[in-house]
């Protein structure tokens, strides 16, 4: 899980210190009602020092953290992307300057304006900037220093993930939005067994199998509904071959369309892993159903106990893993 530094940005990023003085230019108009977002692609500096160049990485995942902003903002239906143009150079956080980057996106309609920029310190640890602006009225909406573990795709959904959630809670009132930001709507799908253990040639999926796993499945759902994160989606008119024969967790994903396809903006898929028959290990995916990425992977350790102890596990991973988020 990301969380909130006080701790100033490292050199190379001192661009966000925001000039709060009133501009001259005239403040966008709001086409309809929706509010015009310029999110500006995020500028990076990597101080790690490691041996392996990963300019080219960095920049794919720069552009998909931007990207799945953008996107945040336009599900919501209440914003509009714009993109600013600058000349005679492009927009860029860091380079051009901050009157100009504000000017261009007032002239591409923006009320409001998000960049940011993201420093590798070391290997497992990362800082992201992220300042709002809105450009009515020259003020402040979130100026925030985060930091995340890890450098892989992961890390990086799981870091858009928790700065988008907050961008949008911020930015409400500029919307005329009343509190947070909707509950994400979640379709949870029936857990399915994987199991590696010796004897899975020799003894099939029993019926008692299925019972552990239809309880799994219901505990994971009950807690969830609980906990208020999320408004669960009703999954009983998923047609797909691979929800009717649990095997979600062999089609690379496809569980996204299919809980898009049901109205949900996520979906969860659980997976027991049979290791022995005293021995299995629970797993979920959870992925954004429009773009079918994965937001986080989690798995219990290797825990011991038959079948009839896998709601449990369940229980467990979605209390101390999901949950905890």
């Amino acid at each position: 899980m990301m969380r909130r530094a006080a701790l100033p940005l490292a050199t190379g990023l001192c661009f966000f210190a925001f000039v709060g003085a009133q501009r001259a230019l005239s403040a966008p108009a709001a086409q309809g009602n929706q509010i015009g977002v310029a999110v500006l692609d995020f500028a990076y500096a990597d101080t790690a020092g490691e041996a392996q160049d990963m300019t080219s990485e960095h920049q794919k995942r720069l552009e998909a953290l931007a990207s799945g902003l953008r996107k945040g903002f336009e599900r919501t239906g209440a914003y509009r992307v714009v993109t600013p143009v600058c000349h005679p150079e492009p927009c860029e956080v860091g380079r051009t300057p901050l009157d100009q980057l504000e000017g261009a996106a007032k002239e591409a309609g923006a009320q409001l304006l998000v960049m940011g920029g993201v420093h590798k310190e070391s290997t497992l640890l990362q800082w992201a900037k992220v300042l709002a602006v809105n450009l009515v009225d020259n003020q402040v909406v979130t100026n925030k220093l985060y930091t995340f573990r890890g450098d892989n795709e992961t890390a990086w959904e799981r870091a858009e993930e928790f700065i988008s959630r907050d961008l949008l809670e911020a930015a409400a009132p500029l919307a005329g939005l009343s509190g947070p930001s909707p509950t994400p709507k979640l379709a949870v799908f029936d857990f399915e067994l994987i199991d590696v253990s010796g004897g899975a040639l020799l003894i099939p999926e029993s019926a008692e199998d299925l019972e552990q796993l239809r309880l799994a499945t219901e505990e994971a759902r009950r807690l969830i509904s609980q906990s208020g994160r999320y408004a669960l989606v009703d999954i009983g008119a998923a047609d797909a071959e691979e929800v009717k024969a649990r095997k979600l967790s062999e089609c690379d994903g496809c569980d996204a369309a299919v809980a898009a396809k049901l109205g949900a903006d996520q979906s969860l898929i659980g997976i027991v892993t049979r290791v022995s028959r005293t021995d299995y290990a629970v797993t979920y995916k959870l992925r954004d159903a429009h773009s079918g990425k994965l937001i986080g992977v989690e798995q219990t350790d290797l825990r011991a106990g038959a079948n009839d102890s896998w709601p449990r596990g369940a229980a467990w991973l979605i209390e101390n893993k999901l949950l905890a988020r």
